[in-house]
């Protein structure tokens, strides 16, 4: 017998007649007319050379081989419902596994926080691993499944097969150490902002928005020292006269360790569009689903809202 010439809804009737022993209860069973019933069943003893049911006083009674085959049956029918034709669900409070956000370092201080926090109450026995890639990595790692999902600013994902979720709208802040004199009130001009010695952080190599910006404005800093990780700056901004504008959180972070003055700027900064990301192959599966709806809780703002310092 050749299985790709068996119709395995027919497996549907032989299981229903096994455990009904009547025609018309078996079509009643599978939604199935009588005479559509009676045809499928007259298959199913052509397929298997064999009477398999046959009626009796108490019923149609199944034959030695339909006996033997019933138990099997049942079982496959129940395995493809439960587990082909039911989508699993995810049970967070009994799941032990380990989810992967790609995000620059700065994420792993703005988003893990809140998120471990409803973890340890939730879903004890999941783990976290943040990985900071290239921007031009982090497609293929969504695509092969080494990450969940990208949070963070991600330009490059706003693509094909992938979905985004904004979680909120921040801007830059231009940053000195407290005792830095740079400006003689809280604000540069032009000239000066431009004209003061810069810490540039680009992590990966990334070019910011705001190097756009100053780009299509023909402007240009005097950058002093290129870095690629925004927690450097609590050793390097103090006691110095470099400047540096960072995303809002950054500066954030940032002043929970040292003494900073914010310096307003002679023009309106670009604002940053904060999203997590993750592959359309993704999007319907249970645990992903309510990973990203956890970070999304705890990790969303309200327009104007700031991290908390």
């Amino acid at each position: 017998m050749d299985i790709r010439t068996v119709d395995l809804n027919l497996l549907l009737i032989f299981d229903a007649m096994a455990r009904h022993r009547s025609v018309n209860k078996t079509a009643e069973a599978v939604g199935l007319s009588q005479p559509a019933t009676s045809g499928a069943l007259g298959r199913l003893r052509k397929l298997f050379n064999d009477p398999l049911f046959v009626r009796t006083g108490s019923g149609m009674e199944p034959t030695p081989l339909a006996a033997k085959l019933a138990p099997v049956v049942q079982s496959v029918v129940q395995t493809i419902q439960s587990e082909i034709l039911q989508q699993a669900g995810f049970n967070p409070a009994l799941a032990d596994r380990t989810f992967t956000i790609l995000t620059p370092d700065i994420g792993e201080v703005a988003f893990l926080p809140g998120l471990l926090k409803r973890l340890r109450l939730e879903a004890p026995e999941i783990r976290l691993r943040a990985l900071a890639k290239p921007r031009s990595a982090a497609a293929e790692a969504l695509e092969r499944g080494e990450a969940e999902l990208a949070v963070g600013f991600f330009p490059d994902l706003q693509r094909a097969n992938f979905f985004q979720q904004a979680l909120f709208t921040t801007s830059y802040a231009c940053i000195v150490c407290a005792g830095n004199d740079v400006a003689a009130g809280q604000r540069l001009t032009l000239r000066q902002y431009l004209a003061a010695r810069h810490i540039v952080v680009r992590p990966d190599g990334r070019e910011h928005e705001l190097d756009h910006f100053l780009n299509t404005k023909g402007w240009h800093r005097h950058v002093t020292l290129e870095l690629s990780h925004y927690m450097s700056l609590v050793a390097l901004l103090p006691g110095s006269d470099l400047i540096a504008t960072v995303p809002d959180d950054i500066a954030t972070v940032v002043g929970r360790h040292i003494e900073l003055k914010r310096i307003d700027l002679p023009f309106k900064m670009p604002q940053i569009k904060v999203q997590q990301y993750w592959h359309r192959r993704m999007q319907s599966d249970p645990a992903n689903k309510w990973f990203r709806g956890l970070l999304y809780e705890t990790n969303r703002r309200a327009p104007g809202a700031k991290l908390p310092g």
